[in-house]
């Protein structure tokens, strides 16, 4: 199975911009959906956007829709996070996360890299 490590999190203005990377290890990394999720201090780990394994299908939480970017790489083994227009309610820890199978929302993932935290002053 791969494993996934974040990077591109740190301190940003709110109105700024961040884009989170996710590096997958292995060679199967094509076959994975792959998420983002979050979770602020004190709360629970929500999902901010998933994209199927190919890319052709792709989902956003209400709250992040038209300012987030999620994309891949198969290529590189990579995901990408594209955060704009940033908001201090965006602060939290990021964690990348990976499933087989089905895409549909709500299955569980099973494969979860360590995060990165991201911190929007105001």
């Amino acid at each position: 199975q791969v494993q996934l490590v974040e990077s591109g999190g740190g301190l940003v203005q709110a109105g700024g911009s961040l884009r989170l990377s996710c590096a997958a290890s292995g060679r199967t990394f094509s076959r994975y959906h792959m998420g983002w999720f979050r979770q602020a201090p004190g709360k629970e780990r929500d999902l901010v956007a998933t994209i199927s394994s190919n890319g052709d299908r792709i989902y956003y939480v209400d709250s992040v829709k038209g300012r987030f970017s999620i994309s891949r790489d198969n290529a590189k083994n990579t995901v990408y996070l594209q955060m704009n227009s940033l908001k201090p309610e965006d602060t939290a820890v990021y964690y990348c996360a990976a499933k087989t199978g089905l895409f549909r929302i709500g299955v569980p993932y099973d494969i979860w890299g360590q995060g990165t935290q991201v911190t929007v002053s105001s």
